[in-house]
């Protein structure tokens, strides 16, 4: 069992991700660290051999760190990279430790068992990567945690960085395999008692979140509820309807005509007026 070290990725930089790197295999761990510190965003890579290091990392191991960092409203780190099947505590474990500090890093997955990719996003990670990890796949990642971060309003880490179209995806599972859909390529979601089922142009997923769940996380990126069984993006109406029964809304070229409720109408009617001045 190692000592946790501290390295600096891009010593020219003053500005940037403070990032734990968490896996209890060393070829794992220094293959990690060297991608994180292959990103440009990435300041200080912090790493531990498990995750019963990595929570003493967090409380405060290194305590010039920790001292600036809470005085800056930062947690100790921006974001854990952590694997899932660790002696001791787990990744998983490990996960529902963090989110209760205040505030609580981002999450991401490496790990070599894509069969707990639902139980991560669950737990709130913004990615889940499968190991051996490419650049260009961490990179993502990190974007990723970039989006997070800006969505949460502590964009001190790094602000140069357009958050990327398909910022959060939701794990599907399906017959054995795990697939991840991208809030982008939703066209409408539709409530089915305590789940919610994805539309999307390859066809439907039905997920374990609710329909209010997702609207709340996904408001900012211009979804609206329009109806009690309906969430829809913005982007994706071209066009409104009275008809009889009331308003409805048409998805692309007529490809799905979704009912508006009554108490929905007027805040629809203002999304859709201010949409074009804010560029959605």
């Amino acid at each position: 069992m190692g000592k946790m070290q501290l390295t600096v990725s891009t010593p020219q930089h003053t500005t940037g991700l403070v990032v734990l790197a968490v896996d209890d295999e060393a070829n794992g761990l220094t293959n990690l660290v060297g991608l994180l510190e292959g990103n440009p965003h990435v300041r200080h890579v912090l790493q531990a051999f498990d995750a019963t290091e990595a929570l003493r990392t967090l409380a405060g191991n290194d305590e010039q760190l920790v001292v600036a960092r809470k005085r800056a409203g930062l947690p100790v780190v921006d974001a854990v990279f952590a694997d899932i099947t660790m002696p001791g505590l787990t990744g998983i474990e490990m996960a529902a430790l963090l989110n209760e500090f205040s505030p609580p890093p981002v999450l991401v997955f490496v790990t070599a068992h894509p069969g707990e990719a639902v139980n991560a996003f669950e737990l709130g990670a913004v990615d889940y990567l499968l190991k051996p990890p490419e650049q260009d796949r961490l990179n993502k990642a990190v974007d990723r945690v970039l989006a997070k971060i800006r969505l949460d309003g502590m964009g001190e880490a790094e602000p140069v960085v357009p958050e990327p179209r398909d910022d959060e995806v939701i794990p599907v599972e399906l017959a054995g395999t795990t697939k991840l859909v991208s809030r982008a390529s939703v066209r409408w979601v539709e409530a089915q008692g305590d789940y919610a089922r994805l539309f999307t142009a390859d066809g439907s997923h039905l997920v374990r979140i609710p329909l209010a769940q997702l609207e709340e996380r996904w408001g900012k990126a211009g979804f609206v509820r329009i109806h009690r069984s309906y969430l829809v993006p913005l982007a994706r109406i071209t066009e409104l309807r009275m008809g009889t029964s009331g308003y409805s809304v048409v998805i692309g070229q007529e490809e799905k005509i979704l009912p508006v409720s009554r108490r929905h109408t007027r805040e629809l009617k203002d999304r859709l007026v201010r949409a074009p001045r804010s560029g959605s």
